[in-house]
Parts: structure tokens; C-alpha cells; sequence
């Protein structure tokens, strides 16, 4: 059954707006002119210089000694996590987590690793020291689970895009290094808690053996991600990214977008500033939404395949997560797009959408965290 919404059909002709994710962006022509002009060379042989400087610069910005690129950023989790664990090793993640459910198992199919979900019980997409303390227990007969890695995620995807803060980062991560764990961070979108907050991304990953950025998210790069560590770590890591098949010969053509994808970190803003935006105007139309801290806006419906496809209709494309609907701000959206898709998205009847007598649905950290992403 259809949720009684009233969208508005657009106009003929008009361009569908795409809010599924921040990775629909197309290359600018600054990236492509760079990709054209890019110095290359065999990165499986020889090291490619551009992809040289690329790692060389996303260490530095993470304040990591090392750093290597993969082709995506579920292949520098598995890097890491195959690095870090031994077969049966039980490795503790937020639930949500990409690493857990997005990522086709492979932390337990390739990586070996055992995984364990912890709840939200320090607010959405965090964990709390205590938690990670109780969760890595104590060293028991050879038989039982041994517990050696926590895998955190900041931005958290599955939690709308939540931001966790230096000082929670650090605390986390402390208790995990007291408890005996390494700590690999997934920062996918790292940059856009960094600019949330106002920090340097070095700055949230203070105790991370291991942190994954993504380039292809909210930074426009057609495709590419980067694993930093230590240079024991990257050593292994070659050979790592080798078996998994993402070694490459010329990559500096790619990594050369990837530069450029850093150059617009301070951007992001605009994306924030627009998912604010977007959901400010979907609560004042009637819809159920999570206060968005960075450019990932959650709305709660009755009707999630309905809705979804009244939006397809609409000419708003947006995509599931968790039971909701996920809309996504990126570099390729105007303040018009924001505005037309509002229009085409109007109000909603209360029925359908909302629950009256419930929290506000702005109100920041309202709500439970969703326990299931659908992917990025």
C-alpha cells in the first residue's frame, strides 16, 4: 500500500535529483585534466610516482607513517583486518558497522576473523570504553574465543552520517590498547567529521593502529581509497592488496583525482549546510527526520518500498538504509536541486510518516540507532 503522500511529478524533460549517495558524483575537469596529464609509472614494479604522492600526502593528513591505495574502501578494510587478525580471532565492531554488514563477509570469509557486535550505548554509531572493556574480557583456556581487534567507523554510515569526536575517539581506542586490542578505524568519510567538527583528521584518529579514507565519497574522485599504518603495516599491505588483486601498473592516472579529491575537503561544508537544508524542510513538510550531522539525511516512513518508489516518480532518487530512507548530499547538488527536490518531494500525511507524541524528530540523537546499513 502506497503512503498517502502528495508528490509533485516533474516537470518534462526535467533531470531526475540523485540524493541516493555521495559517490553518484562524476570526475570535474580539473580531476580529468589532471588524470590526462598524470606522471606514471608501474606501481607493481617500480612504485608509480602519483600514487606515490597521493599515499605520501593522505599519511600526512592522517598522521600515519605510511599509507598505501587500494581500489575501493571495503578492499583497505579487508587489508586491514587480514593484517591484524589471525584465523578465529573475534574482532568487536559498532553495530551497523560496515565492516560487519556491508561488506559480504568478508572479514570472516578472507580476513578469518570472528565478528561481534557492540550496541549504541554511548549515543548513535558509538561505543563506550566500559563496553569495549567488558567486550574484550579476560584471556581464558586456549579453547575460547581470544578477542584481538576493535574496528570503529566515523563518520558512521548506518547511523546517519554520526560524528564521533576526538576526545570520544581517543577514549575508545585507549581502553582498546589497555585491553590488549588493536584498533582499526574505517574513516570513510573521515573529511567530513574532521570539518564538522573543525579539526584536522589526524585529530580523530589519535590511538588507530589502521584508518581506511575513502576518495570516491563526498570527495568526487572516481574511484579509490587508502589504507594508512605504520610502515610495517604498509610493507604487508602491498603484499596483502596483491592477493586480493588490487595491485595496479599505471595507477598514478587515478591517483591523480585523488589529489585533487583533497583539495576539496573544506567544501564539504556545503554539503553539511545542505542536509540541514534538506532536512529542515522535510520536518516542516511533516516527515519523520534524524537532525543530519553531516550530509547523510534519515527519514522514518510506514511504507519504505512505497515511499520510495513515490520518490522514484517524483524524480528524487534515494536509497534504503536501515528500514529508512536514506538521502545524500554531495558535490554535484546546487541550492536549486535542494529546493526542486523538496518541491517534488512535498508534505506527507501524518499516517503515513510520522508518529505523533514521539521525540522531535531534529532534536540531534533522537531516536534509537538503526542496527542494519544497506551499503554506501
Amino acid at each position: 500500500m502506497r503512503p498517502p503522500t502528495r508528490t509533485r511529478r516533474p516537470k518534462a524533460g526535467a533531470e531526475p535529483i540523485d540524493l541516493r549517495s555521495d559517490t553518484v558524483t562524476v570526475p570535474t575537469k580539473q580531476m580529468r585534466a589532471a588524470m590526462a596529464a598524470a606522471e606514471v609509472g608501474d606501481d607493481v614494479l617500480d612504485r608509480d610516482p602519483t600514487m606515490r604522492e597521493l599515499e605520501v600526502r593522505v599519511a600526512g593528513l592522517l598522521g600515519a607513517a605510511d599509507a598505501m591505495w587500494t581500489p575501493s574502501g571495503s578492499m583497505g578494510n579487508l587489508v586491514a583486518l587480514m593484517a591484524h587478525l589471525s584465523r578465529g580471532d573475534t574482532f568487536l565492531a559498532p553495530a551497523g558497522a560496515h565492516v560487519l554488514d556491508a561488506e559480504l563477509g568478508t572479514a570472516a570469509w578472507l580476513a578469518g576473523g570472528m565478528p561481534r557486535a557492540l550496541e549504541h550505548d554511548a549515543g548513535p554509531g558509538k561505543v563506550s570504553p566500559d563496553a569495549v572493556r567488558r567486550a574484550a574480557g579476560t584471556a581464558g583456556p586456549y579453547y575460547t574465543l581470544r578477542t584481538t581487534l576493535l574496528c570503529l567507523e566515523n563518520t558512521h554510515n548506518a547511523a546517519g552520517g554520526a560524528v564521533t569526536a576526538p576526545e570520544e575517539h581517543a577514549a575508545v581506542a585507549a581502553a582498546a590498547r589497555a585491553a590488549g586490542l588493536a584498533v582499526h578505524l574505517d574513516g570513510a568519510r573521515i573529511w567530513h567529521a574532521a570539518v564538522a567538527l573543525g579539526v584536522p583528521p589526524a585529530a580523530l584518529t589519535v590511538g588507530a593502529d589502521t584508518v581506511q579514507v575513502c576518495l570516491s565519497k563526498g570527495l568526487g574522485a572516481p574511484v579509490g581509497s587508502v589504507v594508512a599504518g605504520s610502515v610495517e603495516f604498509t610493507t604487508e599491505a602491498r603484499r596483502l592488496r596483491k592477493m586480493l588483486g588490487g595491485g595496479v601498473r599505471q595507477g598514478g592516472v587515478l591517483a591523480a583525482a585523488g589529489l585533487v579529491a583533497l583539495d576539496r575537503i573544506d567544501r564539504l561544508a556545503e554539503d553539511h549546510a545542505r542536509a540541514t537544508r534538506l532536512a529542515d524542510g522535510l520536518h516542516e513538510r511533516g516527515w519523520q527526520v534524524q537532525a543530519p550531522q553531516t550530509n547523510i539525511v534519515l527519514v522514518t516512513v510506514v511504507d519504505l518500498p512505497g515511499t520510495l518508489r513515490r520518490f522514484d516518480e517524483a524524480g528524487v532518487r534515494a536509497s534504503a538504509m536501515s528500514g529508512k530512507v536514506r538521502l545524500m548530499t554531495h558535490a554535484d547538488l546546487s541550492d536549486a536541486d535542494i529546493t526542486a527536490a523538496l518541491d517534488r518531494i512535498g508534505p506527507i500525511e501524518p499516517a503515513a510518516g510520522t508518529r505523533p507524541g514521539g521525540p522531535h524528530p531534529l532534536r540531534r540523537g533522537a531516536g534509537r540507532a538503526p542496527a542494519r546499513p544497506a551499503g554506501r
